[in-house]
């Protein structure tokens, strides 16, 4: 059984056929289902039959791959770095026999989508091949290490393309691991390439555009609306997947989008304050505390699942609200505090500020030692607090929490269409 088989996955009662593509773990059998959409399934749990074996396209494929590029090099054009992860855009290279993994250079880009060629010079590399709800610290380390590599070799932009699951996660990481003075640029599809309202080419061709711009930050560059007409700029700590299936899923919260990329005049327009290309140094700040976790509280929950986060790093708090828990949870979330975790509030509201000094259960949680976070997203929250443990001394973790550092704070909190 090779990438590029036909085959028949039977897991308890349900049956799966398609293409076996590669996957960097070991434990899941990744699978390109005739719907277009990839599947991942145990592999220990399994029965798997060969429909049809596809290993000659296969080598043929990492023949062709490992042959000189024909791509030539325009020095009137930008370099842009292509970094793949894995994801529902990665599949369209060559989904069928797999040949991503074995090489993602210039000619596979232009392969998957044409529409990029004479808008750049490319430089293509695989950190992942994997669905991202499988991202991990590792994964994000190696990530940071490949844009910084790119960037230190002279790309002028860093497009990552990347499953939309996990993106807003992958973005904040790197906009605290990563000081760049070029545009780094995350971008996936909602649907895949052989399906005829794929959002694959338009969003790729847009990254691109963006990451040849002037905003030197770490974005998420997606369908704007459901028309194949714009693509919004999210700022990277910003942003959320907002919808499991549409096209225009992402959305900012708190401000308007950093940016729009007009599909059909190239041209990309920037709205407010934003680091401008060149202004940064390169720097990368790989370092993360893994033992983080986020707790999202519900009417009902018992005060003693707090006792699983005993001996964590640091927990974020999804509240209510302005940033509250039932009162019966505020000793247990004391110990944690009095035994050396770091507790960050934030809320399940999409908009507005934490705020834990107007009502007495918030005043107690302050005193219970828990750190207001501001208007963060309980994700970004979460990436944040595990870059702060890892590159702060522990007594300017609070303080750092509360400050901005990569537009994850924004000054004030009010609808950004006001």
């Amino acid at each position: 059984m090779n990438p590029g088989d036909r085959v028949r996955v039977t897991r308890a009662d349900s049956e799966y056929e398609g293409v076996l593509l590669p996957s960097s773990t070991a434990e899941q059998l990744v699978v390109k289902l005739d719907g277009g959409y990839n599947v991942g399934i145990d592999r220990a749990e399994s029965d798997v039959e060969v429909l049809e074996s596809d290993v000659y396209q296969i080598e043929a494929a990492q023949k062709d791959s490992e042959a000189a590029s024909e791509v030539e090099f325009d020095e009137d054009l930008p370099t842009i770095a292509l970094i793949s992860t894995g994801g529902t855009i990665a599949s369209t290279v060559d989904y069928r026999t797999g040949a991503v993994t074995a090489q993602f250079d210039a000619e596979d880009v232009l392969r998957a989508v044409p529409d990029l060629a004479g808008r750049a010079n490319y430089r293509g590399r695989v950190v992942a091949n994997i669905l991202s709800e499988n991202m991990e610290v590792p994964i994000w380390q190696d990530l940071a290490e490949a844009i910084h590599e790119e960037v230190e070799n002279g790309a002028d932009g860093v497009v990552v393309m990347h499953g939309t699951d996990t993106m807003q996660y992958s973005a904040s990481a790197m906009s605290f691991m990563l000081d760049s003075p070029v545009p780094i640029v995350f971008t996936g599809s909602q649907r895949s390439a052989d399906r005829p309202s794929s959002d694959n080419v338009m969003n790729a061709v847009c990254a691109v555009e963006a990451a040849k711009a002037d905003a030197a930050e770490v974005m998420v560059c997606m369908h704007g609306s459901e028309s194949d007409d714009i693509c919004a700029l999210h700022r990277g700590t910003r942003v959320r997947k907002n919808h499991t299936s549409r096209r225009d899923a992402f959305e900012t919260i708190g401000a308007e989008p950093l940016g729009i990329v007009d599909y059909d005049s190239e041209t990309v327009e920037f709205h407010g304050e934003y680091e401008a290309r060149g202004e940064a140094d390169l720097a990368i700040y790989p370092d993360l505390e893994s033992e983080v976790e986020l707790v999202k509280f519900t009417p009902g929950m018992d005060p003693a699942f707090f006792d699983a986060c005993e001996g964590k790093a640091g927990v974020i708090i999804e509240g209510t609200g302005l940033g509250h828990v039932h009162t019966d949870f505020i000793p247990t979330i004391e110990e944690l505090v009095e035994d050396g975790t770091h507790v960050v509030m934030t809320s399940q509201c999409l908009e507005g500020r934490v705020c834990d000094r107007v009502y007495d259960t918030g005043r107690d949680l302050l005193d219970a030692g828990v750190v207001e976070g501001e208007d963060m997203l309980p994700a970004v929250a979460k990436v944040k607090l595990m870059w702060a443990l890892a590159n702060r001394d522990d007594a300017e973790i609070a303080r750092t929490m509360r400050e901005p550092l990569a537009g994850e704070i924004t000054e004030q909190s009010r609808p950004w269409n006001a």
